[in-house]
């Protein structure tokens, strides 16, 4: 049987000269339009190459990267909620540029008492809010939590001038720092730490009511270099919220002293540990290094709510050291439960950590190392072996943030220990979600407060992949036969916001600040365009090998956009400026439709549109060597009366007498006749081009699958027409029928079209099922 993909092989002699014909018309109707295409090289939005960053998307030879190294003294006062420090920075210039000044971030400078960033969007008056939110909004007054900067001070301990301008800082050095010298200076500060359910503040406490305890997930806490690069110069965008942190890497030692019966965990390995555990604390953490099964209780649940009784008035000063790294998080409190699991990555051992009060068990003690040892796993597998000693999950409400080892995520059950699936899956996504970013941007360090998505919307393809080996896993964990409810990444997951009111989305290359849902601009959608490129443009091996390419070239650097697109490309062979322009860089959407289908038949006399072609160039059809045309059917299905000598039969004369003349044996024995022939014609309402998934149903039951590449609408995005050759009628076309190009509308996708069930219908289905 003859089907699509034999009609090139078989047929192209029969439509040479009309194709040519129907091009040319083609053009003459849209004019200028193929300057317009989506396939056009990226070269006008792209950086030009230099010595710093290649072509190929690989760091250049010149390539550089400056160093921030910090040693700090910190002070958590419990009582008043006010965290206390000094710090000395080494900071290494190693750009070829000679520096005046440094820029340092003050991140907590956005919750000063008259920060501006309260005020960066237009509200009006709101639908409804939520009493919390009132008060908040309309009857409390500002919080006073910037940075209270004590001294700016040399290592010789004289003052160093220093302006801030809200979240920035700069520095002025008494002279150029040379490429390649190095600084050392000191900063003192102290700020109010915000009660982080408030707000949905990044970094902050939770207040227990019921045992007046507080638990701290502490970040951004500390003044912290800005970026200066070959891109940039300065990074130094203000910090208003959304966009998130660009910073060097850099050495750590971080002494943090809080109350004695606090338990704490942060970036980097704890230095004193037989100093701050206990005996039984610590015969239970060697017994969590060798544990590669299931966690082992470090702090248990007992110890804990007897701890959240005590308040004690002594201190404890906890250790830790991290090396390259590009910032520091901690938590400390007296109510943490604490459990650890090894995790085998390559020839090392990594610790899973859990930390959360009792309020978030049983689900915690059951999921979260589960999900923190399952993440380490399945991200190293796609990208390298995570280089850290530890990943640690902390328990808080409302949260779902990340820095270098450490992260806060939410999920809570009820009072009396029930949860939800929806609350169950939350957790473990956002668990997920959280430790991943540990290699994008924690490793993989792109710059979050311009590019979003660099790091949110690689994570959330990470996430989705992770999220279904959690799902094959542990199908316990999840419904019978079903696979894990991944929020975002599917292709249809993303259609609504797709398909949404265009004055409300903006293309993915947007800075996160400048648009109105970030959520699916810098999460679900890149996340979508990731799965669909892997899953259906570009195959998984193809893919897997670029990503992991990426991910291995630019760990513990500092990748743009042009880097992850070039490299994609460079380790694939694979041209995806289209992808990358349609995808990242308009708001267009997928639609591709079937727009008509035409049948025809054999005939041996020039067809309608060879008899236009020739009387527009004045050819006499006495010029033509003997050719097989195909004719049109008139619309009610029939063939015209002058030609029902033509009519196609199981041996079309007109087609055999054609191969006794023309084709040699061999050539005739390679080729089966076939009895049916169709023009089907597809459109692109959407504008953004895909591969055209199509699947051909015919009469003698048989179906066939054929992907069309996405060159197909490289010369007219508007509309494609294929030919079909068969030895079966044609019965059905259906466009991309198991939904894998976030296609927004369905209801144009097949032939002959089929009826979609009204709301009413719906309505009285609903009525007939109660």
């Amino acid at each position: 049987m003859i089907r699509v993909k034999y009609a090139f092989a078989s047929i192209l002699f029969l439509f040479a000269a009309v194709s040519f014909a129907q091009e040319a018309v083609t053009k003459e109707k849209e004019p200028g339009h193929y300057n317009q295409s989506k396939f056009k090289q990226l070269y006008e939005e792209f950086a030009t190459p230099n010595t710093y960053r290649s072509a190929s998307g690989a760091p250049g030879p010149d390539y550089y990267q400056q160093q921030a190294d910090y040693v700090m003294d910190i002070r958590l006062d419990d009582k008043n909620a006010k965290i206390f420090g000094t710090e000395t920075i080494t900071y290494t210039n190693n750009s070829p540029d000679d520096l005046e000044y440094l820029w340092v971030q003050l991140d907590q400078n956005i919750r000063t008492k008259d920060s501006k960033a309260a005020l960066k969007n237009g509200s009006g008056i709101p639908l409804g809010d939520s009493p919390e939110k009132f008060v908040g909004n309309y009857m409390t007054e500002s919080f006073d939590g910037g940075f209270n900067i004590d001294y700016v001070k040399d290592n010789s301990g004289k003052a160093l001038p220093y302006t801030v301008n809200f979240t920035m800082m700069r520095v002025d050095l008494p002279t150029p720092l040379k490429s390649g010298d190095k600084f050392s200076f000191d900063i003192k500060w102290d700020y109010n730490i915000p009660d982080h359910t408030v707000n949905r503040a990044r970094s902050g406490f939770e207040y227990f009511e019921e045992d007046g305890n507080r638990a701290y997930v502490i970040a951004q806490f500390f003044p912290r270099m800005a970026v200066y690069n070959d891109v940039e110069g300065w990074q130094n965008h203000q910090f208003w919220g959304n966009g998130e942190f660009a910073l060097p890497f850099g050495n750590y030692e971080v002494n943090i002293t809080v109350p004695a019966d606090h338990i704490l965990d942060g970036t980097g390995v704890l230095q004193n540990r037989k100093e701050v555990y206990t005996k039984a604390m610590m015969s239970r953490y060697e017994q969590a290094k060798k544990s590669y099964d299931k966690p082992v209780i470090i702090v248990t649940q007992a110890e804990a709510e007897a701890a959240e009784k005590g308040f004690s008035d002594k201190t404890k000063t906890w250790k830790l050291k991290a090396e390259n790294v590009r910032d520091f998080g901690f938590a400390t409190s007296r109510k943490f439960i604490w459990d650890m699991q090894a995790v085998r990555l390559g020839n090392r051992d990594v610790m899973a950590v859990s930390m959360y009060p009792k309020e978030g068990n049983p689900l915690w003690e059951e999921y979260s190392t589960k999900a923190v040892a399952l993440t380490l796993k399945s991200y190293s597998s796609h990208t390298f072996d995570y280089p850290y000693p530890k990943a640690i999950s902390v328990h808080a409400k409302n949260q779902g943030m990340e820095y270098p080892m450490i992260c806060w995520n939410y999920g809570r059950p009820n009072k009396d220990g029930t949860y939800s699936d929806r609350t169950k899956y939350g957790m473990i996504s956002v668990i997920i979600h959280e430790v991943g970013h540990n290699f994008f941007p924690m490793i993989v360090n792109s710059d979050e407060r311009q590019w979003g998505w660099m790091d949110e919307g690689l994570d959330t393809f990470m996430q989705y992949m992770a999220e279904q080996e959690f799902g094959e896993t542990y199908p316990e964990a999840i419904a019978p036969n079903a696979k894990y409810p991944s929020r975002r990444g599917d292709p249809a997951k993303i259609v609504p916001y797709m398909s949404g009111d265009q004055s409300t989305i903006s293309p993915i290359m947007s800075n996160p600040e400048n648009v109105y849902q970030l959520g699916p601009n810098a999460y679900g959608k890149p996340a979508t365009a990731l799965n669909i490129l892997r899953e259906t443009v570009m195959g998984r091996e193809l893919f897997d090998h670029a990503f992991k390419t990426y991910a291995q070239r630019w760990k513990f650097k500092h990748p743009t956009p042009e880097d992850f697109f070039r490299t994609m490309e460079d380790a694939s062979a694979v041209d995806l400026d289209w992808y990358w322009r349609g995808w990242f860089y308009t708001t267009d959407y997928v639609d591709m439709a079937v727009k008509d289908i035409k049948k025809y038949y054999v005939s041996d006399t020039p067809n309608k549109k060879m008899k236009a072609y020739l009387a527009e160039r004045g050819i006499p059809e006495s010029n033509l060597r003997p050719m097989v045309y195909l004719e049109e059917y008139d619309d009610s299905g029939m063939i015209a009366p002058e030609l029902k000598d033509n009519l196609p039969s199981e041996t079309s004369k007109t087609l055999k007498e054609f191969m006794m003349d023309n084709m040699t044996a061999a050539e005739r024995a390679a080729v089966k006749e076939p009895k049916y022939f169709y023009e089907v014609t597809y459109n692109s309402p959407g504008g953004l081009p895909m591969p055209l998934i199509v699947e051909y149903t015919y009469a003698d039951g048989s179906v066939e699958n054929v992907t069309y590449p996405p060159e197909i609408w490289r010369k007219n995005s508007k509309e494609v027409s294929m030919v079909i050759s068969s030895t079966s009628e044609l019965k059905g076309v259906n466009i991309d029928p198991k939904m894998e190009t976030a296609d927004i509308d369905t209801t144009n996708n097949s032939w002959p079209k089929k009826e979609q069930e009204s709301d009413f219908d719906k309505m009285k289905e609903g009525i007939k099922g109660k």
